[in-house]
């Protein structure tokens, strides 16, 4: 997903307080901070950076932030990348907000490797650079990281499938999300472990980009090369619902369980109506208010968070197998996002 650093103004979408696309950074929120801050002005900017402004798990995370950033009096500035896998885009919104005088960035990577130079930048201007969901690669290039353990989302739901399957003969179906996104990588390699198996034991795996429209793309393809796949596993829940208006069509959609990834309220009912088996669901609101609130901190004292922050992952299910600790879909409806 290599691409140049710039792209035209056009094909970057920063978005305003409404949500509405914009040509230029926005800043969100009231109030000012107090103490050291990033502006001559006085107050203090945070920067938000996802993968895209449509996605239901980044809307609900810049949902977070702009709540965080309004309870702690800050200027919350947003931008999203045209589409996922826009790297260039999100190069772009980090030069903007450095250039703004954000204090710190919290960023969804795109390209996890192929961003790191941009943030490297940022934090030689003393801008604190935090990655929320998506890890770069190294993860050290960030100062910090708030996620869902995404290798356990996916060993979950890969337990989860392994015991529904009851000693059958599994054919399985991997609809992934795209080449280079560690968080695909890890959710994949994340069910494999869990299902004990290997990627010699898919019998087809495409690349959906986390899209309904073509995860239905993929598993049509899927069931032309292998008609007997049985198990499939899914990057996100949109995937997923594409995945099943496809077997659908094929009268499939009961013989075939459908597992996934992210705990969004339409995923979540899709767990309720039996067109998905289990998810798991994981925080994005969380994310967001911990990482506006890391970079308030480190505005007013100096203090850097650092490491790796769990923000939980539950497997949600209204069919639970011996051995797999989950949640119903009434526990999933009360914590889901979107």
């Amino acid at each position: 997903m290599s691409r140049t650093s710039r792209l035209p103004s056009s094909l970057l979408r920063v978005a305003a307080c409404t949500g509405v696309a914009a040509l230029t950074l926005t800043a969100c929120g009231s109030g000012s901070g107090s103490g050291s801050t990033s502006t001559g002005s006085g107050e203090v900017k945070v920067g938000l950076i996802t993968k895209t402004d449509t996605n239901p798990f980044f809307v609900k995370m810049k949902e977070g932030a702009e709540k965080s950033a309004k309870a702690e009096g800050v200027k919350l500035m947003t931008a999203a990348g045209k589409f996922d896998g826009d790297n260039a885009g999100q190069v772009t919104a980090i030069e903007n907000m450095v250039a703004a005088g954000v204090k710190g960035i919290l960023i969804t990577p795109s390209d996890s490797k192929a961003i790191v130079p941009a943030i490297e930048k940022a934090k030689a201007k003393g801008v604190l650079v935090i990655a929320l969901d998506t890890p770069t690669e190294p993860q050290s290039a960030v100062d910090a990281l708030f996620a869902t353990d995404n290798l356990k989302a996916g060993e979950l739901i890969g337990e989860y499938a392994k015991a529904a399957m009851k000693g059958k003969t599994a054919k399985i179906a991997a609809l992934d999300l795209a080449p280079g996104v560690s968080v695909g990588v890890q959710r994949h390699n994340g069910f494999l472990k869990g299902f004990g198996a290997t990627d010699k034991d898919v019998a087809c795996a495409q690349d959906t980009g986390g899209d309904q429209s073509k995860g239905q793309t993929a598993m049509e393809n899927c069931l032309q090369k292998e008609p007997g796949i049985n198990v499939v596993y899914t990057i996100n829940e949109p995937a997923a619902l594409g995945a099943y208006t496809a077997l659908k069509a094929k009268g499939r959609e009961k013989d075939v369980l459908i597992v996934s990834v992210d705990g969004g309220c339409t995923g979540t009912k899709a767990v309720k109506d039996g067109k998905i088996a289990a998810t798991s669901q994981q925080y994005p609101l969380k994310m967001a208010a911990e990482g506006v609130k890391a970079v308030v901190t480190y505005a007013k004292d100096g203090k850097k968070a650092s490491g790796y922050t769990d923000t939980g992952v539950t497997l949600i299910t209204d069919k639970a197998q011996d051995g797999v600790a989950s949640k119903d879909t009434a526990y999933g409806l009360d914590n889901c996002w979107g």
